[in-house]
């Protein structure tokens, strides 16, 4: 007998439906899975028969052959479990009411009792089946949630006997919900701003880059406050937007990285990799192509400290996804894109011993080590940096702890200012103004002819590329953003100027 149930896959950070087909025939005994399974597929074969035999079923001895179409994709996971078992029983007739499983998804991994266990990218699969126009999916009982971002109807099973029993019509289970509830918008947590005394240039430059979302760097030697300022970052971020929240979501889901227990995530993502991470874990990749730092930052920072101790050919890697807000992987089989579109956020030393340019302390690097480390940051990558920031010490006597002066400001003052800035952009363009295109610079989002006419004439002065203009004059939209006003003014340019790339001392 043949039976035909339905299951997805992972294909980057989506989902493919999968048919599972099953024959039972006369033969020797033997269960063969074909279809181009991965490793973890084919252990299905010793899951799949004590999963059956532990809850109660009989395992056919006959000849089963499992084909999982379509046949020319890579296939890996342990999802497919719950629609192998399934087919199974409906093929050798021990499930007798499977005409209507075409209509129902199958999604899980099996114990070895017959437990069903939650597999990684729920939520993509969900989104996957629901496009193939399959209203129902039967789903571990930890996973009713992710499906239900995706809005299908989604059943939590918690063992093969229950899931058996639903599709026979025996004990029908009740539907998770219809939608998620609505959850409270949140940030990331992060080191307060008061903890910062001084480098007001800094602060601001950060308060500019998280309203816009444009991309940051901050050099200074050690011990001057990079790190604590950029990692308080995490306290400025606004909330995602719904349709941010679900992309983002999907990425964590396929990642692994989901929390069940609220599966739409709501805080900006802030990841901070450490500086011997490889290419591959950078912007992602491998033999199963996985999301990177890149693609889990989407939507939202990724911090680079130290930046110049990166291997060079991972910042360059970041190229890609800084211009176009994606990273394309190539295979033999085809390529995928991932969604990346974060703000980049780093900070570094201007040499390796921290302190060349510095009047402070003597720089002990030679000439070619220092120029060697600086070339690191490749020229087409600083090109892309919005904002670029030289810190210098502050003179000890004239610091607020000294003076006894006001505090510095702290976060909820600047998040406030930020969220406001955030909305004007989203009510006038739908979008950040790092990401508004340079055909859109007219009238109706605030740049008048006389403003890009003097933008012109400064790019000819400081020898700005093409890109480098556009890249100011956004910046120069989002200080307008800041200070409440629709039209950008030279007054916001020359600030936007203020913070244009440098050589390196």
């Amino acid at each position: 007998m043949l039976a035909e149930t339905l299951s997805a896959s992972i294909l980057g950070v989506d989902g493919v439906p999968v048919r599972v087909e099953v024959d039972v025939a006369f033969g020797l005994p033997a269960l063969t899975i074909v279809g181009l399974a991965g490793s973890q597929v084919q252990e299905a074969r010793e899951r799949v028969r004590s999963a059956l035999r532990n809850s109660g079923f009989e395992v056919p001895a006959r000849r089963i052959t499992v084909n999982l179409a379509p046949a020319d994709l890579p296939k890996d996971g342990t999802g497919y479990d719950l629609a192998i078992a399934v087919g199974i029983l409906a093929a050798s007739g021990q499930l007798p009411r499977h005409d209507h499983l075409s209509a129902t998804a199958l999604v899980g991994e099996l114990a070895l009792d017959g437990a069903l266990r939650p597999v990684a990218g729920t939520m993509a699969l969900a989104a996957a089946v629901r496009d193939a126009g399959v209203p129902e999916m039967i789903v571990p009982g930890g996973s009713v949630g992710e499906a239900a971002t995706a809005g299908v109807r989604a059943y939590g099973a918690v063992t093969l006997g229950q899931a058996i029993r639903h599709l026979a019509g025996l004990e029908v289970m009740a539907p998770g919900p219809a939608e998620l509830p609505a959850s409270l918008p949140e940030r990331a947590a992060g080191p307060d701003l008061a903890e910062v005394d001084g480098q007001q240039v800094a602060r601001r430059a950060l308060e500019i880059a998280v309203a816009g979302h444009h991309n940051l760097v901050l050099c200074g030697p050690p011990g001057i406050g990079k790190t604590l300022l950029l990692r308080s970052a995490a306290g400025l971020l606004p909330p995602l937007e719904d349709d941010e929240a679900v992309a983002v979501s999907r990425i964590y889901s396929v990642a692994g990285l989901l929390d069940r227990r609220t599966p739409l995530v709501r805080a900006r993502p802030f990841r901070a990799p450490h500086h011997t991470i490889s290419t591959q874990a950078l912007v992602g990749g491998g033999p199963r192509v996985r999301p990177g730092e890149a693609s889990l930052g989407h939507r939202g920072v990724l911090l680079l400290d130290e930046t110049l101790q990166f291997r060079a050919d991972a910042l360059d890697a970041l190229r890609e996804p800084l211009e176009s807000g994606s990273v394309t992987i190539a295979r033999v089989e085809g390529a995928l894109s991932l969604p990346a579109r974060f703000t980049l956020l780093a900070g570094f030393n201007p040499c390796p011993c921290g302190w060349r340019g510095s009047p402070g302390r003597a720089c002990t690097c030679e000439d070619a080590a220092a120029r060697r480390y600086a070339a690191r940051l490749s020229g087409p990558l600083r090109d892309r940096i919005d904002l670029w920031v030289t810190m210098a010490e502050p003179e000890r006597q004239t610091t607020g702890i000294a003076r006894g002066s006001r505090p510095p400001e702290g976060s909820n003052p600047v998040a406030a200012r930020v969220a406001v800035a955030w909305r004007r952009q989203l009510d006038r363009q739908g979008r950040a103004n790092a990401e508004l295109p340079a055909p859109q610079f007219d009238e109706q989002h605030g740049f008048a002819a006389s403003f890009l006419e003097l933008l012109a004439r400064r790019g000819r002065r400081f020898g700005l590329s093409p890109r480098r203009m556009h890249r100011t004059a956004r910046v120069a939209r989002t200080v307008a953003d800041l200070e409440g006003e629709a039209t950008v003014s030279a007054l916001h340019l020359d600030e936007a100027l203020r913070y244009r790339a440098v050589a390196l001392p």
